[in-house]
């Protein structure tokens, strides 16, 4: 029978938009493409240039440190852009789309690892420390796998599973053959494939946001020691995997959540990793001047509608920028339909069940560090997130420091609760990913 695990600590935001279980399809864009900084850690050696033409399962680019960790081209097509910023820093290779697709074979019968580093798949994997892009050298002590998004407006993952049970297992067996597979599940999934998934550990967690984290998962279940390194991947992405043990193809293929306030019809949609957005939101966004953000409203990227699907992202949330709000009297009007932490307005006698509208506004400059404890009522983690920021922000002099507070377990969305809380304003989220890479290149 599985572990059941009560978290206590945390906060559920209940916002308006959330994507009905309903799926659609859109047309399908002439060009995709594929973005180095979706994987943290890498340094990106192009290995095509400008009119190769490419089948799906091509590499596009490897890992400068790890030329045997490839990240492939979602579709067959010919590459129309090297995209470049400063420093020549490589922002995106694009591929323009064939009509009819074609996609490299792939032999399935062999090593694991040796498959996943061939077709692509090894650049979902991420690592503790440092929740970078894992290093294929590594011998992991575990591989953890989180079965739900507790963060508000993310996607429902257990109806994205129907259908593809069968792959998701087929996941979870070969992820088994390189370290002992942890799968997490929410106390309100039921589906076998998730309760009674085989060639795992399936561990039950029941709290608010953020108890689908990961990093969370990894605190309360086996919690990682210095010298000690874990892998992850999302749950879609252990799909991948299956279709690719069951076709010998890659199929990026993913049921995304397009949700929010400012979506006319929230619902789910199934697209391809790197596709351009505008096929996804022309026409389905209420008002403009909107912000879209590729990824969870609480830890995505924002992008436009002229950007690309991120690699990891399981939703696309379109929220109110927030840029002419006029609010009488400011923040003493008392209010009924603002949420808040505290009891500072009345719309806490409307209980949990009401959804709020929550704009893009920061409400507030930055200020001192207040240490009032706020962050450890909604950190469900065995680590004082108070005293190990303050720890990163002190820089190389604490080091020492910030390894005895345990930032080897931690990835800035364990943070993104607390920093929503947070009164002094801070970008924890931005501070935690600043520590992290520093203190990789520390220890490098």
């Amino acid at each position: 029978m599985a572990k059941v695990i009560k978290l206590r600590k945390g906060l559920d935001i209940n916002l308006k938009g959330k994507a009905t279980k309903e799926t659609a399809t859109v047309k399908c864009p002439g060009e995709y493409a594929l973005v180095p900084d979706d994987f943290c850690g890498v340094k990106p050696k192009v290995v095509v240039k400008e009119g190769d033409a490419v089948k799906a399962g091509d590499a596009l680019f490897v890992d400068k440190l790890h030329p045997e960790v490839k990240f492939v081209s979602p579709v067959s097509g010919t590459v129309s852009m090297v995209e470049r910023g400063d420093r020549r820093k490589l922002l995106s290779i694009r591929v323009k789309a064939d009509e009819k697709q074609e996609a490299r074979q792939f032999d399935t019968k062999g090593d694991i690892k040796a498959l996943m580093l061939e077709s692509g798949l090894f650049a979902f994997l991420r690592q503790r420390p440092y929740d970078v892009v894992a290093n294929p050298d590594d011998a992991p002590k575990a591989i953890f796998v989180s079965a739900f998004n507790s963060m508000p407006l993310s996607q429902d993952f257990e109806y994205v599973l129907q259908d593809q049970e069968e792959e998701f297992q087929a996941g979870l067996s070969a992820l088994a053959k390189l370290a002992k597979v942890y799968l997490g599940v929410s106390a309100k999934q039921t589906a076998k494939a998730l309760t009674e998934a085989k060639d795992c550990e399936v561990n039950v967690f029941d709290g608010p946001a953020p108890a689908g984290n990961v990093g969370v998962q990894i605190n309360h279940v086996n919690p990682i020691n210095k010298g000690e390194v874990v892998w992850t991947l999302g749950a879609e992405e252990v799909i991948f995997l299956g279709r690719l043990l069951k076709t010998g193809k890659v199929d990026f293929t993913r049921t995304i959540a397009l949700a929010g306030s400012e979506v006319k019809e929230p619902k789910y949609y199934k697209v391809m990793v790197g596709q351009k957005l505008t096929t996804l939101l022309e026409g389905t966004i209420n008002a403009e001047g909107a912000r879209i953000i590729s990824g969870n409203v609480m830890t995505g990227i924002k992008t436009s509608a002229e950007g690309w699907l991120g690699a990891h992202a399981t939703e696309v949330n379109v929220i109110p920028e927030g840029d002419h709000a006029d609010e009488m009297l400011g923040w003493i009007m008392p209010r009924f339909n603002t949420f808040s932490t505290h009891r500072s307005y009345f719309s806490w006698l409307f209980g949990k069940k009401k959804e709020y509208v929550i704009d893009a506004r920061i409400k507030g400059g930055e200020r001192h560090m207040i240490m009032s404890g706020e962050y450890d009522k909604v950190f469900p983690m065995d680590i004082y997130a108070g005293y190990l920021i303050k720890a990163i922000l002190a820089g190389k002099d604490a080091i020492d420091r910030q390894e005895a507070l345990g930032i080897y377990e931690v990835a800035p969305e364990d943070f993104a609760i607390a920093e929503f809380v947070d009164s002094s304003k801070l970008e924890l989220q931005r501070i935690v990913r600043e520590g992290l890479d520093t203190l990789r290149k520390e220890n490098a």
